[in-house]
């Protein structure tokens, strides 16, 4: 087994065993906040993200820091374990991917499709939810859309459903018209 599909069943496997576990304490909503809530840290905390990731870190160490950070953000005991697991089993470098994983199986079980929406303005609340069920009309199901703003597309928007992208930015346009020239 090649070290990408290790990494791929070890996330998938974690992922699994905490959504399994969440749904049978019906607490899958309380820790998916509490999962959104460690994956904003991580992003936005240079020192939280050094600490998962880097392996000469003590387990102890490791463990100290999130009972604290569970304590303060008072994280559902069933998480806290996880967490606590996780670590104790040297993969906490893969919590980031365990964690998103575990987001996309709750989107999935609700029935969502995830969207990614890249827009060269901000858009706001009432602009993504008009997008927002445009999409779940076309498609049938709920849509759980990620929403960022792109400045570098100059104008337009980049809607991803899958594998399905449509790019109607400018940035895009120009693009093909310097192919073009370039092909002529």
């Amino acid at each position: 087994m090649s070290k990408k599909n290790t990494t791929f069943s070890t996330k998938n496997s974690y992922s699994q065993a905490l959504f399994e576990l969440a749904s049978e304490n019906n607490s899958i909503n309380d820790i998916e906040i509490q999962v959104s809530s460690i994956l904003v840290l991580i992003s936005k905390s240079k020192d939280f993200k050094d600490l998962i990731k880097d392996p000469t870190n003590k387990i102890e160490e490791q463990l100290k820091v999130m009972n604290i950070i569970s304590e303060q953000f008072k994280f559902n005991e069933l998480l806290k374990k996880f967490l606590g697991f996780v670590i104790s089993k040297r993969r906490f470098f893969y919590i980031e991917k365990i964690l998103k994983y575990f987001l996309t199986i709750c989107s999935n079980a609700r029935g969502e499709i995830r969207a990614e929406l890249s827009a060269a303005k901000n858009l706001n609340e009432s602009e993504i939810n008009n997008i927002k069920d445009e999409l779940s009309n076309t498609f049938g199901s709920n849509i759980k859309l990620n929403h960022k703003y792109d400045p570098s597309l100059i104008g337009g928007l980049i809607i991803k459903v899958g594998s399905i992208m449509v790019d109607t930015s400018i940035k895009n346009k120009l693009q093909q018209i310097e192919k073009k020239m370039i092909e002529a």
